[in-house]
């Protein structure tokens, strides 16, 4: 080989370097995205939000006298039993010094009480011997339906007519009860300063006892204070009977029904509790939100359903986060919701094909925070690009991210 030819096959092989390099420095690189398959699956639409859960029956007992209340020995946490735990105990304030119309007046109410009192009386042993002669008959019926003697029709009028006596005979015995206590009322307005008790070790003090068995729940007044009438004092309940409320948006709660099922989480366990819609309350009510926009919220109840063991550590007042479940299917085909985008007014994808980016418009129906379900589009088993970057178009080859 000559000179020459040594020259111009190097300079030959340069141009081909140069090139080459040129055609590997301009040649388009293959995006690195990331893709997820398509396939059948689970799909829960809810609607999400903060509830807080609350006892069901909280019972707020009142001074039921202006007086001098005693210091409660109770504290929050501490058992109560119905009808026996006393909770509070107020010493009523001395009664005032009446004058002469305002006595006489109190002494005509007792007169008339009393009144009212013979008349129940009387009403009661009225409704007594009715019912006497009710169970008679019935007795009678029942012998004389074993003959023939009477109809089936009969035998019932009298059986019907041996409980109404009964009932009648028991709400004039209430009466009489009522009757009873009005003229308690109405002698106890006589009662003068003079004869109530000087002494506070030996006064007639009111208890306070608690209407139901359970816990409670907040001591309002401690303290060893003068109250007055209709003043909260304390609050009690049953924490086992606990419920959550939250407040939805108006157009959220439209479409919420009693019986729906409800997933609870970050309510400070590890795993989600199960709850069920009890009651959509059927009027609305008006809440600033956090950055000063009014809006129309709803109170939805939710009853527990797990066990209670699960969630006993919840108590009155707590946080919760709430996910409503308005439908869920167990087939079909979902699709993450990061990977569409909108061209125009129609959803699209972009689809991995023979390692290239294939734009493809899809059709979406229900979804939720994370999913959407395909109608129509896209096949199980197809890849498509999460967040597409605006360096991914139809054509441009693409690579999965490892």
């Amino acid at each position: 080989m000559n000179v020459q030819s040594r020259r111009m096959l190097f300079w030959g092989s340069l141009v081909a370097i140069v090139v080459l390099g040129l055609i590997v420095a301009f040649f388009p690189r293959a995006s690195i995205v990331d893709l997820v398959t398509i396939d059948h699956g689970e799909l829960v639409i809810t609607v999400n939000d903060e509830g807080e859960t609350r006892v069901h029956d909280v019972y707020v007992l009142s001074a039921p006298v202006a007086g001098h209340m005693r210091r409660i020995e109770l504290h929050a946490g501490d058992p109560v039993v119905a009808l026996e735990t006393v909770v509070a105990e107020i010493q009523p304030i001395d009664p005032a010094f009446l004058d002469p119309r305002t006595e006489a007046q109190a002494r005509a109410d007792v007169r008339a009480a009393e009144s009212a009192k013979a008349l129940a009386e009387a009403e009661v042993e009225q409704a007594r011997a009715e019912l006497e002669f009710a169970e008679r008959e019935h007795a009678r019926a029942n012998a004389l339906i074993e003959d023939g003697t009477i109809s089936q029709r009969e035998l019932d009028a009298a059986e019907r007519n041996s409980r109404t006596r009964t009932a009648a005979l028991a709400t004039s015995i209430a009466a009489l009860d009522v009757r009873n206590y009005e003229l308690e009322r109405a002698r106890a307005a006589l009662v003068s300063p003079t004869q109530t008790v000087a002494s506070n070790q030996d006064c007639d003090c009111i208890s306070i006892r608690s209407p139901v068995t359970g816990q409670v729940l907040r001591i309002q007044q401690q303290s060893e204070a003068v109250v007055a009438a209709g003043a909260p004092l304390i609050e009690i309940g049953d924490p086992r009977d606990l419920e959550i409320v939250v407040d939805l948006l108006s157009a959220d709660a439209v479409k919420v029904e009693p019986g729906q099922r409800v997933i609870i989480e970050r309510w400070g366990g590890d795993a989600p509790l199960a709850g069920r819609v009890r009651l959509v309350e059927p009027f609305g009510f008006t809440k600033i939100s956090a950055l000063g926009i009014e809006e129309q919220r709803v109170n939805v109840v939710i009853d527990l359903t797990s066990d209670e063991h699960e969630w006993q550590r919840l108590a009155h007042g707590y946080q919760v986060d709430v996910g409503i479940v308005l439908s869920e299917t167990d087939d079909t085909l979902v699709l993450p919701l990061l990977a569409l985008f909108r061209v125009g007014p129609d959803w699209s994808v972009f689809v991995e094909s023979n390692g290239r980016a294939e734009l493809r418009k899809v059709e979406i129906g229900r979804r939720n925070s994370l999913d959407a379900e395909v109608l129509g589009g896209l096949e199980a088993g197809e890849r498509v690009v999460l967040h597409p970057s605006d360096r991914v178009r139809a054509g441009v080859r693409i690579t999965e991210r490892g």
